[in-house]
């Protein structure tokens, strides 16, 4: 049977792409083979961080370490059960009832959130407005222009705080700011922004190490506003990061990336983070425990009880009696995402479902790595993961909104906007850009 199926199974899913290419236009305009190849890592780039985002929706804030049942964190063995309440509910996620990869299907739509509707504000800004960099006022309008005010009633109801508006923490704060006519990174200067610590400037800013595959220097030069429009501190190091792995790992083949390969270029992005910082003592931290031969859960444990119990490090956000001891704080998260970037070994399902599990702001890491991963295999490569076809269009009026088609737009659309702006980029920075 093993055998039967190892032959009908990739004829199936050959003829379920075949079909849904029948039901809808390739994306491809055969430009070059190249064009096409860069083309469909887009998508996947696209398709793996909404991939991500969703099914780390459903753990986020689940287990955030402490006292009672939210201080028992997920194991290995809690992938498919019944998912548990968030820190601000009492119930469970209302996307899955189980913990589960959360996908959606060919004729689906997948909605924005926002670990991806920024990212898309800025790709589309600089598209439309012929930039290969945002300036001050530049980020200001995308955000005044698409980001509904929180003061104000919006199609989403209200909460404890305000009217909801899918800003959160530090992005929040330097909305509100951008309203009262101030600019980044002012933003985001402790003065005036006292979350800046938080993880905010992560999930807006991955995207600009795609813009420029090879030249990290070039990416972290057209990412050094957008990242200090919510963050400070730590939380830039980390952004940075993030944005040095996806501007390298942007100039690998299309294809599987090994262990070690991905490992190597994560030491490569290792060397942007001062010696004596935060970001880097843990990455230091996480790649102990994993040569020594710890578990990802051990390693996970390890990390609450070294960073949020001891404070080592310098990492002091415990003693700051914020909200849910720091939940949301960018250090916390950056280890918990090092956790599933080492042990994921390369592969992508396994590094999801470990970012899911982890603990804390989970959806952010496994938005961060579906997306680094989703660019490296392509979105053909992602379906075939799943074995099935899947949604190409994306919602980001669930979210934000003034934009064309009733902010329905597509994967492929996406996608020639990014290749559009990362070859202005490579125009504007040639002597820097990787050939």
């Amino acid at each position: 049977m093993r055998q039967i199926s190892q032959v009908v199974l990739p004829i199936l899913f050959t003829l379920l792409l075949a079909q849904a290419a029948e039901a809808k236009p390739a994306c491809a305009v055969s430009e070059t083979a190249t064009h096409d190849v860069r083309l469909d890592q887009w998508q996947g780039f696209w398709l793996g961080q909404s991939i991500g985002n969703w099914t780390g929706l459903v753990t986020e804030m689940d287990k955030i370490g402490g006292e009672g049942e939210h201080g028992r964190f997920y194991t290995r063995d809690d992938w498919g059960k019944p998912d548990q309440p968030a820190i601000w509910s009492e119930t469970p996620s209302d996307i899955s009832s189980h913990i589960d990869f959360v996908l959606r299907g060919a004729e689906e739509v997948w909605g924005a959130d926002d670990d991806t509707d920024i990212e898309y504000m800025y790709l589309w800004a600089m598209h439309h407005q012929g930039l290969e960099k945002l300036s001050p006022s530049q980020i200001r309008d995308a955000w005044v222009r698409h980001i509904y005010d929180e003061s104000q009633p919006t199609p989403y109801g209200e909460d404890e705080v305000g009217y909801q508006n899918f800003l959160w923490v530090s992005n929040q704060r330097a909305h509100t700011l951008m309203l009262e006519g101030e600019l980044p990174p002012e933003t985001a200067h402790p003065d005036n922004n006292p979350h800046g610590d938080m993880i905010d400037a992560q999930l807006t800013t991955e995207i600009f190490g795609l813009l420029s595959p090879g030249a990290p220097d070039v990416a972290l030069d057209i990412a050094h506003l957008p990242i200090r429009t919510a963050g400070h501190g730590d939380a830039v190091l980390a952004a940075e990061f993030y944005v040095v792995m996806h501007a390298l790992v942007a100039q690998e083949p299309r294809g599987n990336l090994s262990s070690v390969r991905l490992q190597a270029i994560a030491a490569q992005a290792r060397q942007y983070l001062p010696d004596d910082s935060v970001p880097a003592a843990m990455f230091d931290f996480v790649k102990r425990q994993h040569a020594a031969g710890f578990s990802w859960e051990e390693t996970r444990d390890a990390i609450y009880q070294r960073y949020q119990v001891e404070q080592l490090d310098g990492y002091t956000v415990t003693s700051r009696g914020l909200y849910c001891n720091g939940c949301f704080a960018a250090g916390i998260n950056f280890a918990a995402s090092l956790v599933s970037l080492f042990y994921g070994e390369a592969d992508p399902k396994k590094t999801l479902k470990i970012a899911v599990l982890a603990g804390w702001d989970s959806d952010n890491p496994a938005a961060t790595w579906g997306g680094l991963f989703g660019y490296t295999l392509g979105r053909q490569a992602i379906e075939g993961q799943f074995g099935k076809p899947l949604s190409g269009e994306f919602n980001i009026h669930r979210t934000r909104k003034g934009f064309p088609n009733d902010g329905i737009d597509s994967f492929c659309n996406m996608a020639k906007m990014g290749i559009e702006v990362s070859q202005r980029i490579k125009a504007r920075y040639q002597e820097h850009v990787a050939k």
